[in-house]
């Protein structure tokens, strides 16, 4: 039977300390090359939390299975911001391509069935860390989504 490890790592920076180490190393796996396949695999997603699993089926067989980082640390980055404000300041703003971009990684872990949905949810989520869309707020932008004004973008994207 095959052992599991959840973890979140930082992309591209795993290292065998805590999480990771601590977990496999009673496992008999090769700690290091858990890592570097890790890091590897997540290399695209530098300094973001990012969910694994690590999945050990013998001490020479292991498979990693990447995760998406929180929608939150995604919208973050696309702004360039280092962490989202609880406040009413505002971190920076979004394009609706990067809300698009963003609903796109995370389509398969949204509760929406489509991308007009799945959009309002992202800039749900731009509204809680800071962020503005298209120089709206996020109420605003959920509005415009609503009324259609990025029905066409919205279908090129589909």
């Amino acid at each position: 039977m095959a052992n599991v490890v959840e973890a979140l790592v930082p992309g591209g920076k795993a290292s065998a300390g805590p999480p990771l180490g601590p977990a496999l190393g009673p496992l008999g796996v090769n700690v290091a090359q858990v890592v570097a396949k890790i890091n590897e695999e997540t290399s695209d997603l530098n300094g973001m939390q990012v969910p694994v699993k690590v999945i050990v089926k013998s001490r020479t067989e292991f498979e990693i299975e990447v995760g998406t980082p929180p929608t939150s640390a995604l919208i973050i980055k696309e702004v360039g911001g280092e962490k989202g404000t609880g406040d009413k300041t505002t971190i920076g703003d979004l394009t609706m391509e990067q809300v698009l971009k963003i609903a796109n990684i995370k389509r398969k872990g949204l509760l929406s069935k489509s991308l007009k949905n799945a959009a309002r949810e992202v800039i749900g989520t731009a509204g809680s860390v800071g962020a503005t869309v298209d120089g709206m707020s996020s109420k605003d932008a959920q509005l415009a989504v609503a009324s259609g004004k990025y029905d066409e973008i919205l279908e090129a994207k589909a």
